[in-house]
């Protein structure tokens, strides 16, 4: 507190949040673990598989056409993998930031502003540089937004790898950072990557996306007390939704974020009067986590990271290309300056300062990690260039270095902190009159 009566005491940013947010956050972390271990594993059996003497099996594979032509549905199984499966993550990425802003601590805009700022910053600024990389190539331009994004599976994959501490605060930051850059990726890729866009269909998706809302909202008049039983007549509208936008020439995925919004997220009493606390968000939620983790995400990895590289002189030839040099420089070093500096001018410019359990070093070392943009990335890239074009390939290859980069240098900077992170970890989860919530959580509550 200042001494001076005069002048106010300077606010805090990057506080560890409410309990029940921690825990939520945590649980959600956990889960986003496993995800990320089998993301990287199916990563790497597509790269070791698309460079062995048997690639013409991994292409073949990722190639093979199957579907409904008439509908627009005769699709490789890559495209399934990224039109398809992912829609599935978005529709996740759809919940998880209607929930924050509805029942979560980003309800509140002094909790809000700084990770939605710095999410801004660590998209504007690697698009920026990999625009100036580019700007004399008109062709690659095209991929200004490949390093957008952030891969929360990857990053916390990497955490566990290396046994951090991260406290609370880091934790939702980053889960913020990831969710917030996820569907900023998502709105440019339905500004600028759609193409040829048929309004019937696309008008069409409003009808049963409408009735899918409408149904979603009075979940209770219709199903009762038994939530869990609306996604079999949401999840068929959904799909037919999904199936419309698709058709429409819109990305697909666009649609699983539109279908996450619809979804309440606080529970309603019979009498139609609201509760806090989650609702049929919270239903879907536990029920599409582990397919989006455990399935789609790792398989659309698969069908996406085998890039077949060419020996030395395809290596030399990627790596000198201007499409792999931005990619690499825009996430190993833009994500960090965008989302460091963003968050180090919001402070000074509202007289605010960290944590006292953190320190900028900290905020640096989470920056870094944002730097893995593997999964949207690599989608990104698809719509960029086409599947298995030499840019695409190429941009692979710097999705691919770049994560790898950002992931150990993350790794030395989060790893060397990790002493001061098990201090703050045991302060967070003492507990001394033993009534199963921390007492730094309890401070400020007044008997």
């Amino acid at each position: 507190m200042s001494k001076n009566p005069s002048v106010p005491p300077r606010s805090a940013v990057l506080g560890r949040g409410s309990y029940g947010e921690v825990l939520r956050i945590g649980e959600i972390l956990r889960k986003e673990t496993v995800g990320g271990i089998l993301l990287v594993a199916a990563a790497v059996i597509a790269l070791v598989w698309a460079n062995s003497p048997i690639s013409d099996s991994y292409f073949a594979l990722r190639d093979f056409r199957i579907g409904y032509e008439p509908w627009h549905l005769e699709l490789s199984l890559g495209a399934w993998a990224a039109d398809g499966l992912l829609a599935i993550f978005f529709f996740l990425v759809g919940l998880e930031l209607k929930r924050e802003f509805v029942a979560g601590d980003l309800r509140q805009f002094s909790k809000s502003v700084v990770p939605i700022a710095a999410a801004v910053g660590g998209v504007a600024v690697p698009a920026v540089i990999y625009a100036l990389i580019n700007l004399t190539s008109p062709e690659t331009l095209r991929g200004w937004a490949i390093p957008t994004a952030t891969d929360i599976a990857f990053a916390v994959a990497v955490l566990a790898i290396i046994g951090s501490h991260l406290p609370s605060a880091l934790r939702i930051f980053l889960l913020t950072l990831a969710v917030v850059d996820d569907l900023l990726a998502i709105s440019i890729i339905a500004v600028f990557y759609s193409s040829d866009i048929q309004a019937g269909p696309l008008l069409l998706a409003l009808l049963p996306l409408a009735f899918y809302t409408f149904l979603a909202q009075k979940y209770r008049r219709f199903f009762g007390t038994r939530p869990a039983t609306a996604w079999l007549i949401l999840l068929p509208l959904g799909v037919l939704t999904w199936a419309l936008v698709h058709s429409s020439g819109i990305h697909a995925t666009v649609a699983g974020v539109l279908l996450g919004f619809a979804i309440p997220v606080i529970r309603s009493h019979a009498s139609g009067g609201p509760s806090a606390g989650p609702g049929l968000a919270e239903v879907f939620e536990h029920r599409f986590r582990p397919i989006s983790a455990g399935i789609a995400v790792p398989v659309f990895a698969f069908f996406s990271a085998g890039v077949a590289v060419g020996g030395w002189d395809g290596l030399v030839s990627a790596v000198t290309d201007p499409v792999t040099i931005g990619i690499i420089v825009a996430l190993v070093l833009g994500k960090p300056a965008g989302i460091l500096g963003t968050t180090w001018l919001l402070t000074k410019a509202t007289r605010a300062s960290l944590d006292r359990s953190l320190k900028w070093i900290d905020v640096f070392g989470v920056s870094l990690l944002a730097g893995i943009g593997f999964t949207v990335s690599l989608l990104v890239a698809e719509l960029s260039f086409g599947q298995g074009s030499a840019h695409d390939d190429h941009a692979k290859v710097g999705i691919l270095a770049a994560s790898l980069l950002a992931a150990l240098l993350a790794t030395a900077v989060l790893g060397a902190r990790n002493r001061q992170y098990r201090a703050v970890e045991a302060e967070e989860t003492l507990d001394t009159d033993q009534d199963g919530i921390p007492d730094v959580y309890q401070e400020n509550r007044h008997p």
